[in-house]
């Protein structure tokens, strides 16, 4: 049942992405409102992510894991990577923000778990490597991959709720401004920056899945990412009703007023809404600004992570045996009817559809538009290129099919 999930999860976030490339995304926000998922979606998130923390690393050291294991583990990896994509797809839209309903206060504490451990990767000067490892160290290494890749979605999503503060929930806009105090770990990415490294003298960022070296020219370019925070900012300390809410003590000010130094003329120029804010830092450095009003006597607290917490206390390697002898340790044929599954899901002409840069030959490098028709995994741009690479793709061309 759970692989079914994981096939329909998959098949709608290729679907979100493909329709809002195209910008007709509506009907699949309309059904999944309808339908009320969004709340599904958040508790299989949370459900996935403490999966992740608390009994995979106890499958990764029991003796009865083979690497025949690793295959259905990278689907279960994968899993969370699918939902938050298809949330940061769907989630720029206010009807599916508000459609979330009581689940928007863990899907908020989701957001703010994996920013903290984002804050906390870039300060100890962690970046993403690649390694030749053998399991279970690869499937340690690719988890700690996607944690960095999910946490960008998660800045993305946490942005889009702050789009919508007006018509949040009173328990959610005091768990983002106070219990969590967002302004401050906000600040903490734009000091520290964790899509941003140097490596051998030069500048790198992460952009759509990938590391790239920046030129020097665009060093001072904003990306995507530094827009999504500069823009969660923005809507957190600027609103009305968030200043009345939150606590500009001491520390909150200083913390906050760090920002200052970084609001340069060319920053401001490529994103003008931050020239309010640092008129109202400017303020925020003189004035005191009143205490926040004590108007919540109740408080909301997010029920999905305690509950499966405390259902499952103790039990994590209890579960994890269970995992390995019934879901993890497949037989040959098991592994093939899977395989024959993924085939489907992940289709070729439907990732294909989902990958920005144009194929290239083989051979040569320029664009190409045929490919290997055995395989159906190499490219060329004419049947030339094909026939010189012909004896250089042959065994891999054999194993593939």
């Amino acid at each position: 049942r759970w692989l079914r999930q994981h096939e329909y999860v998959e098949k709608l976030n290729m679907h979100g992405i493909l329709s809002a490339s195209v910008g007709q995304e509506q009907l699949l926000t309309e059904l999944l409102v309808t339908y009320a998922k969004i709340p599904v979606l958040i508790g299989e998130l949370i459900s996935v992510e403490i999966w992740k923390h608390k009994v995979f690393p106890v499958l990764c050291r029991l003796e009865d894991f083979k690497p025949r294991s690793t295959f259905p583990i990278y689907v279960v990896l994968h899993h969370e990577a699918s939902i938050i994509n298809l949330l940061e797809t769907v989630f720029f839209h206010k009807e599916i923000c508000e459609s979330a309903e009581d689940s928007i206060l863990d899907l908020i504490d989701y957001c703010h778990r994996k920013l903290t451990l984002l804050a906390a990767r870039s300060a100890n000067g962690q970046t993403v490597t690649s390694a030749v490892l053998v399991p279970p160290q690869e499937l340690q290494k690719q988890a700690e991959t996607m944690e960095f890749e999910i946490s960008l979605k998660a800045l993305s999503v946490l942005r889009f709720i702050t789009d919508q503060v007006e018509s949040l929930p009173l328990s959610a806009l005091t768990r983002m401004l106070n219990t969590h105090n967002l302004p401050c770990l906000l600040v903490e990415l734009v000091e520290h920056c964790p899509w941003s490294c140097w490596e051998a003298g030069k500048l790198k960022k992460f952009e759509n899945g990938s590391w790239h070296v920046v030129p020097p020219e665009d060093h001072v370019k904003m990306t995507k990412l530094d827009g999504q925070v500069w823009l969660a900012l923005l809507n957190l300390l600027l609103s009305p009703e968030c200043q009345r809410k939150y606590r500009f003590d001491g520390f909150n000010k200083s913390q906050l007023l760090k920002l200052r130094v970084f609001l340069t003329d060319v920053l401001i120029d490529q994103l003008p809404n931050l020239l309010e804010m640092q008129r109202f830092l400017s303020h925020l450095a003189v004035t005191e600004p009143a205490p926040p009003k004590k108007d919540l006597v109740l408080e909301q607290v997010p029920v999905v992570w305690d509950h499966i917490l405390k259902k499952n206390s103790g039990k994590w390697e209890a579960i994890a045996k269970h995992q390995v002898k019934h879901a993890f340790s497949p037989t040959e044929e098991e592994l093939k009817l899977q395989a024959r599954r993924w085939a489907q899901t992940y289709s070729l002409d439907m990732m294909e559809a989902l990958v920005p840069d144009k194929p290239r030959c083989r051979v040569c490098g320029v664009e190409a538009a045929k490919r290997c028709s055995r395989c159906r995994n190499e490219w060329y741009c004419t049947r030339a290129c094909q026939v010189q690479h012909w004896q250089k793709h042959k065994p891999a061309c054999n194993l593939m099919v």
